[in-house]
């Protein structure tokens, strides 16, 4: 019963590192992070209610809540950022970081 999880939870990871890789666009790259998180959190959650050997435990819940606080705290910084960057240069295009330097000196 493990093996539909795992794969469901590597699905995830892969088309949120393929999406992260190829795309410019900066919400779409956050959004791509989030993906690769949840993917993470499924695997978490199934191997802690699936284990190996032993009992099954709350440990893969108590480490997705931990990745979730992560998760929402990298969605507040990014979006803080990605509204930074639209401000200074009207563009949502991840090569612009490059020359935010450039703009405030």
């Amino acid at each position: 019963m493990l093996l539909p999880y795992v794969l469901v939870g590597a699905a995830l990871f892969v088309l949120g590192l393929v999406g992260f890789v190829t795309r410019r666009n900066l919400i779409v790259m956050f959004l791509c992070t989030e993906l690769m998180f949840q993917g993470i959190i499924v695997n978490l959650v199934a191997f802690g209610r699936y284990p190996l050997r032993g009992e099954p435990t709350l440990d893969g819940q108590i480490f997705s809540m931990f990745l979730l606080v992560v998760a929402a705290s990298e969605a507040a910084l990014g979006l803080a950022l990605v509204v930074l960057l639209y401000r200074n240069k009207g563009t949502l295009d991840a090569n612009a970081w490059t020359t935010l330097k450039d703009a405030t000196a």
